[in-house]
């Protein structure tokens, strides 16, 4: 009895066995015939039914179901797949390589830098591992700083299905032409595809209307199919569509091919294959014709493509199309290259998993310049390019505007339509012009003068401020005047800014018919010597008076009640004069300059200002020697000190006018 339980059990195990190796080999024909949707879901079910004591299947299987998951862009499920394939022991020699592709699209580029290295220590120092360990170390530094670019996701076009690859259908930028998952309004559902498990591409259109605001997006007519169509480009005149179809037969995916269309009115003709290659098994794909209109660039992995899909080049000849040029080793890599497209100023650009980049597919420029020395190729960085899939750009004439597709963002890894634009610089000089005591003034005026041509009168608000847009890469000179003010003059350089930016000149007008207490002009103790310390304050009543060259001002010096008149008064007279020899000395004209000594005799009449400083003062009576001696000690010394000051006042507002 015991034997016949064994036995079988061994023929169930026997079975077990079978039934997956039969189930691992049918995923494996549908991975190769690149339903790559199909083969991630059968993976996904044999592999919890492999035992972990068979670590060689299960690595092989978890390895396989990773491949999947990467090409299908899913790099989380890929991440987790690759994780488990090294936990056991996957022997494939690229294993550690495409876990670290997995780890760096997912933003882990300290964790992606040690697989790499690993691989290194088996594989050497591919290419692929170099540019993977440089895109790893320049995106956790350099590549940090994002361009001017400014990038928003676009909801005209997009919906909860896939939708990518815009392109513009018009010189004026005012036609789009993209792909889509979705179901037009009154359409059939479309079969799903074997490779994605979405639904089949077809191609929608819109158009900008009176206002510049784009059309609700439609199916466009005569060139859709059941089958899937790929990405669109234009001729130069866009009177020629180009795009690629792959069709299935009897349940089998077929290789893409591409096809052309003709504008005839505002229709297109029935889709024409263009014949690239003598073998149609072999899929071309992401047709772009070139500005000129000579060479067609398409996409694929024929045999002598230095990757796994690379960019090619035909031209048309007599007999119908030249062989295909490998655009080399500058564009293409052992990685991926695709969706090929030139801009309308004839840039060419291209998304690449091969080239240094932040992860996935990233967007990259390329111009051409010699034959021995092939391409300059440069990444367009962020907020362009992420860590997920970007591709396939379209741009405006100029290059400051345009859209492209990724899949960042979406939790099905979907792709959406994104608008990328250089946002006009603004830069703007605003502030506050206040009296003194810092009241508002609100009739104040700003005179701006540039080295760029701008002059310009602002007045301010009612609460003082004003706000004038200026230029980067100029010099201004501004000037705040105010009618029972003094003038006040200031300077401001902008440079080569990259930012909007807006500058702070605050000004502070000095009243002609008052006198202005000069602030931290400190003499040593007892005697009328200047201490350094003065020397900011000071050098601020120099350029006040030049900036108001037709003023005349009495320099005041006032003491405390502390000593004799006599004294105080001697003191005062001799710090004025150190003061008037100090502006002299910085070249005010001495006829322009008068110093008085008040001694104790003109005591300070507080203001509202000055009582919100000192609550124990009265606004309005005098700090006389009566009244501080009848405060307390420390508010004694706080009145005396207020008192010993240095003021100036106007004297004349004409000198040499006439």
């Amino acid at each position: 009895m015991i034997k016949r339980i064994s036995i079988a059990l061994m023929l169930v195990v026997v079975c077990v066995s079978c039934s997956l190796t039969s189930r691992i080999q049918k995923a494996d024909k549908k991975f190769a015939l690149g339903e790559y949707y199909r083969a991630a879901d059968m993976y996904r079910r044999v592999y919890p039914q492999v035992p972990s004591k068979n670590k060689k299947l299960k690595g092989s299987v978890a390895y396989k179901m990773g491949r999947t998951y990467f090409l299908l862009e899913n790099n989380t499920k890929a991440e987790t797949s690759f994780k488990n394939a090294v936990k056991y022991g996957s022997k494939d020699t690229l294993v550690y390589y495409y876990y670290a592709e997995a780890l760096r699209s997912n933003g882990k580029y300290k964790e992606a830098l040690a697989m790499y290295k690993k691989q290194a220590e088996i594989s050497g120092n591919l290419s692929i591992i170099t540019s993977g360990i440089t895109s790893c170390n320049k995106a956790m530094e350099e590549w940090k700083k994002a361009t001017r670019f400014v990038v928003s996701k676009d909801k005209k076009f997009n919906t909860r299905y896939s939708d990518f690859c815009p392109a513009f259908a018009s010189a004026d930028a005012d036609v789009l032409y993209f792909n889509s998952t979705r179901v037009a309004r009154g359409a059939k559902k479309n079969k799903n595809s074997r490779i994605t498990g979405q639904r089949n591409n077809q191609i929608y259109s819109s158009k900008t209307n009176v206002q510049g605001v784009w059309d609700n997006p439609e199916l466009v007519e005569g060139i859709n199919s059941e089958f899937d169509e790929g990405t669109v480009s234009f001729s130069s005149d866009f009177q020629t569509l180009y795009f690629s179809i792959s069709k299935v037969e009897k349940g089998k995916t077929l290789g893409a091919a591409i096809y052309t269309s003709e504008r005839t009115g505002a229709a297109w003709s029935d889709p024409t294959p263009l014949k690239v290659l003598a073998d149609s098994s072999i899929t071309v794909a992401h047709p772009a014709m070139d500005p000129e209109g000579k060479w067609l660039y398409f996409v694929s992995d024929m045999k002598g493509s230095i990757g796994g899909k690379d960019i090619w080049r035909t031209t048309k000849t007599d007999d119908g199309w030249s062989v295909p040029e490998n655009l080399g080793p500058t564009i293409n890599t052992e990685g991926e290259e695709m969706f090929p497209y030139f801009s309308p100023d004839g840039v060419f650009y291209f998304s690449s998993d091969g080239h240094e980049g932040l992860g996935g597919l990233d967007i990259f420029a390329a111009t051409f310049v010699n034959d021995s020395t092939g391409w300059e190729v440069r990444n367009l960085l962020q907020p362009i390019n992420s860590r997920f899939d970007d591709f396939g750009i379209t741009m405006a004439k100029g290059g400051e505007w345009g859209y492209f597709s990724s899949n960042r963002g979406d939790r099905k890894n979907y792709d959406h339509i994104y608008k990328f634009e250089i946002p006009k610089l603004t830069f703007n000089i605003e502030g506050s012009v206040r009296t003194a005591a810092g009241d508002d003034l609100g009739d104040a005026v700003i005179k701006i003068v540039g080295d760029n041509g701008t002059i310009a009168n602002v007045k301010t608000k009612k609460n003082g401020t004003y706000s004038i847009p200026v230029q980067k890469e100029a010099k201004y000179l501004l000037l705040g005047t105010c009618r029972g003010f003094l003038n006040s003059k200031s300077e401001l350089e902008i440079g080569d800014e990259e930012k909007s930016r807006n500058f702070t000149v605050d000004f502070s007008l000095t009243s002609i018919s008052k006198p202005v207490k000069m602030d931290n002009i400190f003499y040593e103790f007892g005697s009328a010597k200047l201490t350094p310390d003065s020397y900011k304050g000071l050098d601020a009543l120099v350029k006040l008076l030049n900036d108001n060259p037709n003023i005349t001002i009495e320099i005041g010096a006032h003491t405390d009640y502390v000593g004799s008149d006599e004294s105080n008064k001697k003191l005062s007279e001799e710090r004025a004069k150190s003061v008037t020899d100090y502006l002299f000395e910085k070249g005010i004209e001495k006829e322009r300059l008068t110093a008085v000594g008040y001694g104790e005799t003109e005591p300070v009449v507080p203001d509202k200002p000055l009582v919100r400083q000192n609550r124990f003062l009265k606004v309005g009576v005098p700090l006389t020697e009566e009244f501080i001696k009848n405060l307390t000690p420390e508010q004694q010394e706080k009145a005396n000190q207020i008192n010993r000051r240095t003021e100036f006042k106007v004297l004349k507002t004409t000198y040499k006018m006439f």
